[in-house]
C-alpha cells in the first residue's frame, strides 16, 4: 500500500508518522468529489487520496520512500480540510 506522510516536519522527532493511504485509482467505480479525492500520478500510477483513512504510523513500519508530492501539497490540505472542517 502507498501513502502519504501529512504530519508536519516538527514533529520529525516522534517516533511516529500521521500518514494517508493512496488507492489505486483503477480499483475504484470513480472519484466522486476531486477536491477531496484528488488523483496523483507515482511512477506511472495513478493513485487517489482518501483522507477518511488517516493513520498514524511508528517510524519502524514505513516502508522505502518513492516519491515526493510536496507541489501537490496545496490538494491534500484541501482535502484534509474537507475532512476535518467543512460541516454540513
Amino acid at each position: 500500500m502507498r501513502i502519504v506522510i501529512v504530519q508536519s516536519t516538527l514533529y520529525d522527532d516522534y517516533r511516529r508518522r500521521v500518514v494517508v493511504p493512496l488507492v489505486n485509482k483503477a480499483s475504484l467505480a470513480k472519484v466522486a468529489n476531486p477536491r477531496f479525492n484528488p488523483t496523483f500520478r507515482i511512477k506511472g500510477q495513478s493513485v487517489v487520496l482518501h483522507p477518511l483513512e488517516i493513520v498514524s504510523v511508528a517510524t519502524e513500519n514505513l516502508g522505502e520512500w518513492v516519491d515526493s508530492l510536496a507541489e501537490a501539497g496545496d490538494k491534500i490540505i484541501a482535502a484534509l480540510d474537507e475532512s476535518l472542517t467543512r460541516w454540513r
